[in-house]
């Protein structure tokens, strides 16, 4: 936790400057820049990648495509790179390592880059930012982006979709998927379940059951909301079910479990203006975490 708030503190920068970066990096160089990029040639073999780059999946098939454009066309897109200081190499990567990769296949001698002065802590933060920008990005992947920006940088849903361009209502559902089990989390990359699934069974007590039900059987995702209510899938509890819950409420219990990590019920008492939270923590660290944020919060009104 220490670390977490050392790190937070030393972010140089806002999130929308070094959003505004990766907009620069993942758009042609024609044109007037509102900024001065002094973009530069930058010799391959004198560039590293980041060794803490979040995507560590480079597909050959698209590394080939993307050689053969620039092999046409030329590296339209200028790299993201910082100096480094005593190193055998000069540069590291901050954003387009894919186009870098995909240069040397089509074996440039050198590339367009723009140099900036970045923290580690920044290098990774924009590194995810630039990743969570992918088309190719699945649900959970993009889920894991925006909750690392949040835990490691302290940035807000409503930060987040504002800077990206997203809903809040588009990142906290992706963000609730997280808490499914990790069986149905590998069927979501798979692309075995779309992310309409798996939502649909989040608030069950057998997720996993359920999920390889619906592969098996090729559910669509009306069928999936179908079982996940019908009775026999789960047992009778004395809380309100979800579906007896308004809208309102389950947007609030989906808000508040993306924000904490955690799963949380909302329940009002019928008729009356009182109710109850229930927050469930898996573990201690868990439960560390919901210490720190209850206690650092600031009591309202007067004694």
């Amino acid at each position: 936790m220490t670390n977490k708030k050392h790190e937070r503190r030393g972010l140089g920068r806002g999130l929308s400057a070094l959003m505004s970066d990766v907009a620069i990096d993942n758009k042609p160089t024609q044109g007037g820049a509102a900024r001065s990029n002094h973009e530069q040639s930058i010799p391959v073999e004198k560039i590293a990648p980041n060794p803490d780059q979040p995507r560590r999946d480079f597909p050959k098939q698209d590394l080939d495509d993307l050689a053969s454009s620039i092999r046409e066309k030329g590296v339209i897109q200028p790299l993201i790179l910082r100096k480094l200081e005593g190193k055998s190499v000069t540069y590291e990567i901050v954003a387009g390592e894919r186009r870098w990769r995909a240069a040397q296949l089509a074996q440039l001698h050198e590339v367009p880059a723009i140099i900036r002065e970045y923290t580690d802590t920044e290098v990774l933060e924009i590194a995810i930012i630039e990743n969570i920008q992918r088309a190719d990005l699945n649900p959970i992947e993009e889920a894991a982006g925006y909750q690392q920006l949040m835990d490691r940088f302290g940035h807000t849903q409503e930060k987040l979709a504002t800077v990206l361009g997203k809903s809040r209502s588009h990142i906290a559902n992706l963000m609730r998927l997280l808490q499914l089990p990790e069986e149905v989390l590998g069927m979501l990359r798979s692309n075995q379940l779309t992310s309409g699934h798996a939502r649909a069974l989040i608030t069950t007590d057998n997720p996993v059951e359920l999920a390889r039900l619906v592969v098996k059987k090729g559910l669509s995702v009306r069928e999936t909301e179908r079982l996940a209510k019908s009775p026999k899938t789960k047992p009778v509890k004395v809380t309100l079910k979800p579906s007896d819950k308004d809208a309102d409420t389950r947007a609030l219990e989906g808000d508040l479990a993306a924000n904490l990590g955690m799963k949380v019920a909302v329940n009002h008492t019928p008729g009356k203006q009182n109710g109850k939270l229930t927050i469930s923590y898996k573990n201690l660290d868990q439960l560390d975490d919901l210490c720190r944020i209850l206690t650092s919060m600031p009591l309202g009104g007067s004694k």
